[in-house]
Order: C-alpha cells, then sequence, then structure tokens
C-alpha cells in the first residue's frame, strides 16, 4: 500500500521514515522529492569489453567527478546521487522514481534498481540518462527524483553492498 502525504508525515512523526535534511515542502500527495548533489560518476571511454558479472564494479568503468552542475549529452548516462540520506524502518519500501517535468526532456532519473529494500538508511544513487535530443545541464539542490513509499508485509532489513553508500 503505497503512504500518501498524511501518512508520510506520520511516519516521517514517528521516525518510520528518516530523510537528512528534510523539507517537509518536498512531501507530495503521494511521493517525496528528492535533490540532486554535487557528485557525479561519468564512465569512461574504453574500447575494450568490461565483463558483467557478479564481480562487476562500476567504479571500474567510471570516474568521480565533484560538480555544481552537470552535462548529460544525448545516450549518455551518469551517475548522480541524492543530497538526502534515506532511512526506511524495517516496515516500509520504496522506489525512485524521475518526475514527469525531466521526462518530458528525455531524462530518465533511476533508469534501474529503482527498489529501495525496507530498512535502507543511505543516499540513493540516481542512474540518469538523456534520451531526448539536446544535451541537458542538470544542478545540484534540483528536486530531480521522488520516493514513493510503500508498507510491506512483515518486516526486513537491507544489508547489502550499497548500505551505507555516500557518493556514487
Amino acid at each position: 500500500m503505497v503512504l500518501t502525504r498524511p501518512e508520510l508525515l506520520k511516519a516521517i512523526k514517528q521516525k518510520k521514515i528518516i530523510i537528512a535534511p528534510f523539507d517537509k515542502g518536498a512531501v507530495g500527495p503521494g511521493s517525496i522529492d528528492l535533490t540532486l548533489d554535487r557528485h557525479f560518476r561519468v564512465f569512461t571511454n574504453s574500447r575494450k569489453n568490461y565483463v558483467a558479472d557478479e564481480n562487476a564494479n562500476y567504479h571500474d568503468v567510471t570516474k568521480a567527478k565533484t560538480a555544481d552542475s552537470i552535462i548529460i549529452k544525448p545516450g549518455e548516462m551518469v551517475l548522480g546521487i541524492t543530497q538526502e540520506k534515506v532511512t526506511l524502518g524495517s516496515g516500509l519500501s520504496g522506489w525512485l522514481e524521475g518526475r514527469s517535468r525531466f521526462a518530458r526532456l528525455g531524462l530518465l532519473v533511476h533508469v534501474s534498481a529503482s527498489f529501495m529494500q525496507p530498512g535502507i538508511d543511505n543516499k540513493q544513487v540516481l542512474e540518469m540518462v538523456n534520451l531526448g535530443k539536446v544535451p541537458l545541464r542538470l544542478k545540484s539542490g534540483t528536486k530531480v527524483c521522488q520516493l514513493i513509499v510503500a508498507e510491506t508485509k512483515g518486516r526486513a532489513k537491507y544489508e547489502g553492498t550499497f548500505s551505507s553508500q555516500q557518493k556514487p
């Protein structure tokens, strides 16, 4: 069951959802807007094949970049991260979705792996792809995606590889 604004605010007050920093104005009718941070990872150009298996590490094919904005060219993918650290209680899960104002420009903000496990406690990496025809400049601080929260049946806690990520 997806939480609506009153339920989201109630869960935040009860600390079942913790967002830091938190802006009450970011809570919409059924989601919470999250903002883009200054930390990015850009893909390196290589003609060498990269084996995508269980040992794959995106650090091998990207380089870190810190900037107030980034340009994503048509067909290009860039990793970003939210300014907000999101903590979900063990009875909640979430999804990250792009915002329609950016989708209409061709920007997909969270292309894959958008599910947030119960008990997650980290910043969210954003897989951003420009499918449009013009380069897009994204500025740090822009409300670039939205968090949708749902109740789970049962309790769980994510303790995987990315459980404490702070940079993309």
